[in-house]
């Protein structure tokens, strides 16, 4: 019997023409990546061209003395070595450390107190959160504006109360002891809606198993959100902390947009004094300086908070 070997030898030559499937799975992984970088490249480059290579260059700049039309001049630490001595930045730096302190707590519980109450089932609570967050989308220079015209001496809003209440007026914008106080307020209506939709968020997460558990045991409502439901917002928290502290530190736009740094620099912080030296003086050098300063500082603040969470979630474990 004779036996037709031409289909075999014919599947055995395409077999070995045919591409392994291994790297026909290459191939789909390449053009896929190659695809992906394809519409992630153009932006990419954006965000290289506008912050990496600046950044870079302002670090270099810190160490030159240039006036933008000149020839840059070399001189090393110089720039912050001044820093160090200079009283008018160590004004900003107390007036930026005093905002902090006011803005960041006051910022924490209002959001953790507006996220509580709006963390219900009640008539058109869609509204309220929407009339919450609000704010947050306008712009600096409208809330400047609501500012001066709130808390203007000759003719606020808050003044006219004040006197149909028989009230002292108060000089607000005008007083050096109350700028900072009033720049705080009106970051904080600015900025507690984000705060709110995070700790919303964080509410919304919490099991309800938990704080049923703790009702059938007896616990109030004030146990139940101190012993079960604020555990669970210890992260969250940490991360409201740092991120409202960075904010803080660079705050700029309000002050810019309402009392440019007055009334006798009481409300000159760090950002404000670095964009004097830098586009005012044309200190490009020593404003570039300010700047990493105020970036190490952003940046060892940061480190800080997050290891002392960690060390505290280690103990608790």
């Amino acid at each position: 019997m004779t036996v037709n070997t031409a289909p075999m030898l014919a599947g055995v030559g395409t077999s070995s023409d045919a591409p392994r499937p291994g790297r026909a799975r290459w191939r789909k992984v390449l053009v896929s990546s190659l695809t992906g970088w394809g519409f992630v490249a153009p932006a990419t480059v954006i965000i290289l061209g506008l912050s990496i290579f600046p950044a870079g260059w302002a670090f270099v700049l810190s160490f030159q003395n240039w006036n933008g039309f000149s020839d840059p001049t070399w001189v090393g630490g110089e720039n912050y070595a001044t820093l160090i001595t200079d009283a008018d930045f160590g004004s900003a730096v107390v007036n930026t450390i005093g905002f902090t302190v006011l803005f960041v707590p006051a910022s924490v519980l209002l959001g953790l107190f507006l996220a509580v109450s709006l963390n219900r089932r009640i008539r058109w609570i869609g509204f309220y959160r929407t009339a919450i967050f609000v704010p947050f989308v306008a712009s600096a220079a409208s809330t400047g504006i609501l500012s001066t015209y709130l808390f203007s001496p000759q003719f606020g809003l808050v003044n006219n109360v004040l006197r149909v209440l028989h009230l002292p007026q108060q000089g607000w914008l005008d007083d050096p002891h109350q700028a900072m106080l009033v720049i705080a307020i009106m970051s904080l209506w600015g900025s507690a809606a984000f705060t709110t939709v995070i700790y919303l968020a964080a509410l919304q997460d919490v099991p309800s198993d938990l704080i049923e558990a703790a009702r059938i045991d007896g616990a109030n409502r004030w146990q139940t959100f101190w012993r079960v439901v604020w555990p669970q917002l210890a992260p969250v928290t940490v991360f409201i902390g740092i991120w409202q502290t960075i904010q803080a530190i660079q705050l700029f736009d309000l002050v810019y947009t309402t009392t440019r740094g007055g009334p006798l620099g009481a409300t000159t912080t760090i950002v404000f004094f670095l964009y004097t030296k830098a586009f005012h003086a044309l200190e490009f050098g020593y404003g570039s300086a300010a700047a990493y300063a105020l970036f190490a500082v952003t940046l060892l603040i940061t480190i800080g908070v997050v290891i002392l969470q960690r060390r505290r979630g280690s103990e608790a474990l």
